[in-house]
């Protein structure tokens, strides 16, 4: 295998991995309190990231830098999985992750870096249509009261898209390494959720292994794994084959609840579900090509990883357009 499909291969397991997460979330919360649920994700994702981290060559020490990105991106990514998960609590696993997905176009209209004078009106008929497919998912079969699932995930995007524009400003000109910045959020997350889920550690000591298991493929494979993998691939392509690839996560989503949860698709949830996808990538597409046109409008400026970048020698940084992190 070239190392050009290795890395798409790699980037497709990411968004079929974070696409998977909505079931397991949901069959894990049907057996935990949803806060317990996230304890143990938090508190795993913990041990195994300070496990590389000390398996790991070089600097272990987290940086002062590291720390200060960590800790409010940790309030604000913790924010992200409380109302996610008691989203997806309550409805399908599909609607979950293609109602999730109106991040893409949410987060630029808060980071506004890179496109000044405001994005093109082609963004705005592209979130529009987001808009209206949202209102065909929240339908099932037929127009009625949306579902309280459907509206917890609707702001749950909302606040995704505010955590990953607070990952772009607290980032930028900061030299911040993904794995101690993740291993920060994961211990904030931990503290906050330890001390309101002491009483139910008991019975998340006796779970079933079925339980258990799901809890582990939340810690490992939803979080840090498909972090770090995500974070090795995109380091190796484009940005625009990134979000391509990426972008395929509401996709998976939805064949994995149809496919493994047992759930259907009408036809209004499957023509929302089409727009969706289809009005997600059109305007990631404008936004990317609106950008990259401002940074060649820009003398001495570059476009890394899809933003845009001063001529300056910056410290490095965790800030990616191509996915919202999780």
């Amino acid at each position: 295998m070239s190392d050009a499909r290795r890395t798409d291969a790699v980037l497709l397991l990411v968004a079929l991995v974070w696409g998977s997460s909505y079931l397991s979330a949901q069959t894990a919360t049907a057996a935990l309190p949803v806060l317990t649920v996230l304890l143990a994700r938090y508190a795993l994702s913990l041990l195994a990231c300070a496990g590389v981290i000390a398996g790991r060559r070089g600097p272990r020490r987290v940086r002062r830098d590291e720390w200060r990105a960590g800790l409010p991106l940790g309030l604000t990514q913790a924010a992200v999985l409380v109302v996610e998960t008691y989203g997806v609590a309550h409805t399908t696993a599909a609607n979950a992750g293609l109602i999730i997905s109106l991040t893409i176009v949410l987060t630029p209209l808060l980071d506004r870096s890179g496109h000044p004078g405001g994005l093109p009106g082609s963004f705005y008929a592209a979130a529009g249509v987001c808009v209206l497919a949202v209102g065909l998912l929240m339908s099932g079969n037929g127009f009625h009261a949306p579902r309280l699932g459907d509206v917890l995930m609707l702001a749950a995007a909302g606040v995704r898209a505010v955590h990953v524009a607070l990952v772009g400003r607290l980032t930028a000109r900061r030299s911040v390494r993904p794995l101690q910045l993740t291993a920060v959020q994961t211990a904030v997350g931990t503290a906050l959720f330890l001390p309101v889920t002491a009483a139910e550690l008991p019975g998340l000591v006796r779970a079933p292994g079925a339980t258990w298991a799901q809890l582990l493929y939340l810690a490992l494979f939803c979080s840090v794994f498909a972090f770090l993998a995500q974070t090795w691939a995109v380091q190796r392509t484009s940005a625009s084959r990134a979000s391509l690839l990426l972008g395929t996560e509401p996709v998976w989503a939805a064949v994995v609840g149809i496919a493994l949860g047992g759930e259907h698709l009408t036809a209004l949830t499957a023509l929302g579900a089409a727009l969706m996808v289809a009005g997600t990538y059109w305007g990631q597409a404008v936004e990317r090509a609106h950008r990259a046109r401002a940074a060649r409008e820009a003398p001495g400026h570059r476009v890394e990883g899809g933003a845009l970048r001063p001529p300056a020698a910056d410290a490095p940084s965790v800030h990616q357009e191509t996915a919202a992190p999780r």
